[in-house]
């Protein structure tokens, strides 16, 4: 295939997959599309380990890496505050319902536990200051190209990059937010719909992609949002998108670390059990529908607090959730969640990686020969 995407990375297929797991990544490259590694849960010494481990094996193929800097985060005002100063702002409030949601859903503290992010002296996550530190790592494994996923990524970011030949992408949930990410010097735009996982707007897949492609022309878009399946790659790419993002398809692979109980929660699910929630983030993030999601939107409980406040303080509740609920029987069962998209109805078989990569460019194969026949008249 050949798109302005394909041109710009050397790949073959404009496939672009946003994942946590290093085996996603390398797998979707080998595969001919282009994995892109999240880095936001990672620490310095385990993003240094992945990046090098994702270099090694694909040697001269392309990846990415995604960053997360939003526009505003609470305490970005004082500058690079600690994650203990941050975690000082949390109302107490808050604290003592995430306590009591876990006791009555009889979730263990045990020996086990990691330290949270509350109690540890770096950066805070989903600050600037944090990704700084994750984009000179990042820089230092020579990816082909970095992304921001909330609003337009620093000046001095998107500076960094191109003096390392590095093109820098952003995620777009409106058009507005499209242009001012061309204005501050992208290089590519992903339109990403509401159907999408994880953090993103109310503007269904449809309507956004044909909006920003004419707005930010002649910068290329990758299309996001619902997509998973070779019609849907045919149509975000009949829409005008150069290619396509994906990131819940990945989660129910056989290479995926998705947790095993979300997993099979996934494989069973329809595309009615996600919902926008900002319990997990501090920002509106579609995630699988369960009793966290729940808990969190009763009328009698805390609203969630700002990013990164909230996930400062869900951090280690979701460590302890994620534990207990291997044990069969468990209440962490009901709580134990992930951020998912609407795709997740057609996710109903386990498959490897590069398969995913392969059915998909069968079918978008299939779907536009079968247009094409239509308009042989």
């Amino acid at each position: 295939m050949q798109t302005p995407i394909t041109e710009m990375f050397g790949v073959e297929f404009p496939i672009f997959a946003f994942t946590h797991c290093r085996d996603v990544v390398v797998a979707v490259s080998k595969a001919g599309g282009l994995g892109v590694l999240g880095a936001v849960a990672h620490s310095d010494e385990s993003l240094e380990v992945d990046l090098q481990w994702i270099k090694d094996e694909l040697g001269d193929r392309p990846f990415g890496v995604d960053l997360i800097v939003p526009a505003k985060y609470a305490g970005d005002q004082d500058g690079g505050l600690s994650l203990s100063d941050v975690a000082a702002m949390i109302p107490a409030e808050h604290q003592d319902f995430l306590q009591d949601l876990l006791e009555r859903y009889d979730v263990p503290q045990g020996d086990q536990d990691t330290p949270g992010w509350a109690t540890r002296s770096e950066t805070a996550p989903f600050s600037a200051s944090r990704a700084d530190q994750q984009l000179e790592i990042a820089l230092a494994h020579q990816p082909a190209l970095i992304v921001n996923a909330l609003g337009p990524p620093p000046a001095s970011m998107i500076s960094r990059c191109h003096q390392e030949g590095v093109k820098v992408g952003a995620l777009a949930g409106t058009k507005v937010h499209a242009e001012r990410n061309v204005n501050a010097g992208v290089d590519f735009i992903i339109a990403q719909g509401a159907e999408a996982g994880g953090h993103t707007g109310e503007i269904g897949t449809m309507v956004l992609i044909p909006e920003i492609v004419d707005a930010v022309a002649p910068i290329p878009v990758l299309g996001a949002g619902g997509i998973g399946r070779g019609r849907q790659m045919a149509a975000a790419m009949a829409l005008g998108a150069a290619g396509i993002w994906c990131g819940s398809v990945w989660l129910t692979t056989d290479e995926a670390e998705t947790h095993p109980v979300v997993k099979q929660k996934m494989l069973k699910a329809t595309s009615a059990d996600t919902e926008r929630s900002r319990s997990l983030t501090g920002k509106p993030a579609r995630m699988l529908s369960t009793a966290w999601s729940e808990e969190w939107a009763r009328p009698d409980t805390p609203d969630p607090l700002g990013m990164p406040l909230q996930p400062i303080l869900t951090n280690q509740a979701q460590q302890r959730i994620n534990r207990a609920a291997h044990h069969e029987g468990s209440g962490a069962e009901n709580l134990a969640t992930y951020f998912v998209g609407q795709i997740v109805g057609s996710m109903n078989k386990a498959k490897p990686a590069g398969q995913v990569v392969m059915d998909i460019i069968e079918e978008f194969i299939e779907a536009t020969e079968s247009l094409a026949r239509q308009l042989d008249v």
